[in-house]
């Protein structure tokens, strides 16, 4: 950590190019003592990555910004303001703190907050970084966090995790013994220290996976921003051996859109289905991640429009969790009742349908945009159909 750089003047120019190319810098250099060229364009390459992602860290000052990926890699504020909320207590440790995005927000629910970094220079930049921003009840501890809680005898009310991904060459292979730290390897030693432990991983650990790895599992958070799942948050309570609830929640600006259930709910009911009739509605992208596709039909009184298509129609317009759209047209699918439409550009989806929506667009000429869309699926008679739609929200 080069303090060199909290200089006022170096902290200028990082401001004042936050929009210039990298390429010019480099080209043009600087003539900052003891700051080279490369340490500021990673401070303003950081720095850039954290106005919509960390915009408290952005608006504040003389904040010391990590390696990029450093910055890629840690939860949004929108994600972690969300998460603090699940939590409660007086102490929590999270054994794998990075750039501690995640213990700034749990500082505000908690009276003590443990943060543990291996990377001696991270953790002194955390460090650093919470006395810019005034946060006092938070400890920074400069070493692994497994060893960190088997060297001292401390109980916690949380203990929080940030698995590592080990093996990238897997591809979307996703097992929580393949992570950083090995979890499952260290669950019985984690709940002497704890009665509840959060994990977070990333959407593509697979329910079943990580049910058979882990124990005692309680919920199963599925977090989405603006209809992308960002990431899945674990609850394990130790002796825990009833229910797993499955909570998932969109976030839209100021809004949350949340749906729950148990996976026995969801195995035990029946959705009810039918052809389209008024309205459409498409699920968010945490549902359709969680699988609550026969719980979406019963408990919000809605049909499908066949098994595997996930889409949902009633004749009543009803608040749901995702897009709702008015019904216009539909059509069974063919090249010739899909020119009679006259449809140059429309918004395209496909459910449970043979072929991508770039091969719909080249096939049928249709541009992307408009206040037109079409979503390309099957019905419950296995019939393929296209429905016309107006969106209403």
């Amino acid at each position: 950590m080069n303090t060199e750089i909290l200089n006022t003047e170096i902290q200028e120019f990082i401001s004042n190019n936050l929009n210039t190319e990298v390429s010019k810098i480099l080209l043009k250099g600087t003539n900052f003592k003891n700051v080279t060229t490369k340490e500021i364009i990673e401070q303003i390459e950081a720095k850039v990555k954290c106005k919509k992602k960390l915009p408290t860290w952005f608006s504040s000052e003389k904040i010391y910004y990590p390696n990029k990926l450093n910055i890629e890699q840690t939860s949004s504020e929108t994600t972690a303001k969300y998460k603090s909320q699940l939590f409660k207590g007086n102490s929590i440790i999270d054994i794998t703190g990075g750039f501690g995005v995640d213990c700034f927000y749990f500082s505000k629910h908690f009276n003590n907050v443990t943060h543990c970094e291996i990377n001696e220079e991270l953790s002194a930049i955390v460090g650093y970084n919470y006395t810019q921003l005034k946060v006092k009840n938070i400890k920074t501890i400069n070493l692994d966090g497994i060893d960190y809680l088997q060297s001292n005898k401390d109980t916690y009310d949380w203990i929080y995790i940030d698995p590592s991904r080990r093996h990238e060459s897997k591809g979307k292979v996703f097992f929580l013994k393949d992570c950083l730290p090995n979890v499952p390897h260290h669950l019985n030693a984690l709940f002497k220290c704890t009665n509840n432990i959060a994990i977070k991983t990333s959407p593509l650990l697979d329910f079943s996976v990580g049910i058979n790895e882990l124990k005692h599992v309680k919920d199963i958070h599925v977090i989405s921003v603006k209809n992308e799942v960002k990431e899945l948050i674990w609850i394990l309570q130790n002796g825990y051996e009833d229910e797993i609830s499955i909570k998932t929640a969109n976030i839209i600006d100021n809004e949350i859109e949340t749906f729950n259930f148990t996976l026995k709910n969801e195995t035990m009911s029946n959705a009810t289905h039918s052809h389209p009739l008024k309205y459409l509605y498409e699920p968010n992208a945490a549902i359709l991640k969680s699988g609550a596709f026969n719980m979406v039909s019963e408990q919000l009184n809605v049909s499908k429009l066949h098994q595997h298509s996930h889409l949902y129609t009633s004749n009543e317009l009803l608040v749901f969790p995702g897009r709702t759209f008015k019904i216009e047209s539909i059509i069974e699918y063919n090249k010739k009742n899909l020119k009679a439409l006259h449809i140059t550009n429309a918004n395209i989806t496909t459910r449970n349908y043979p072929e991508t929506v770039q091969q719909i667009r080249k096939k049928h000429h249709i541009k992307d945009g408009g206040n037109t869309y079409i979503f390309f699926t099957t019905n419950y008679l296995d019939n393929k159909i296209v429905i016309v739609c107006s969106k209403t929200n």
